[in-house]
């Protein structure tokens, strides 16, 4: 009777982190330029705040994203048996479906810190699309919004 030796477990190669972009350089304590579409400098505030603090959440949740990608990646299997095909399908779905996730808060992080740019330079507030003030309640609801909600739709409409 033949004994099944297992073949031996080859290690995945080690990859390099993912990079986490660092925030760009925008000054968060200076002096924000007179707002142009008639914010008040306590409202800026207000939104600056809100905005500095989904900054801080993003970062948080992308690090400890990559954090478990890669402890997932590089997991071992303390049994003696092989992987399962199935397993190791899994395996890879969970890891593109983190760095969808990952790339997806990339762009968020962006739109932020665009958001904080424009309350520095004064221009906060205004739709990229048309040039006109972007309601208070849009921007309570989303303070990193680039579009005016009208502009948006006719964007999701449209496919501008």
């Amino acid at each position: 009777m033949r004994s099944a030796i297992a073949p031996p477990r080859i290690a995945p190669p080690e990859e390099p982190p993912v990079e986490i972009p660092q925030a760009d350089a925008v000054p968060t304590n200076g002096r924000p330029r007179k707002n142009i579409a008639g914010i008040t400098p306590k409202e800026l505030e207000g939104f600056r705040d809100a905005i500095l603090a989904k900054r801080r959440e993003i970062v948080g949740d992308m690090s400890s994203m990559e954090r478990e990608a890669l402890r997932s990646s590089s997991g071992t299997n303390l049994s003696n048996l092989p992987l399962h095909m199935a397993d190791m399908g899994t395996d890879n779905y969970e890891q593109e479906f983190t760095l969808g996730l990952m790339e997806k808060d990339r762009k968020l992080l962006r739109d932020l810190n665009d958001a904080l740019a424009k309350i520095q330079n004064g221009t906060y507030g205004i739709c990229e699309g048309t040039g006109k003030p972007i309601s208070r309640a849009r921007l309570e609801a989303q303070p990193w919004a680039r579009y005016s909600i009208e502009y948006a739709r006719k964007i999701e409409r449209h496919g501008i």
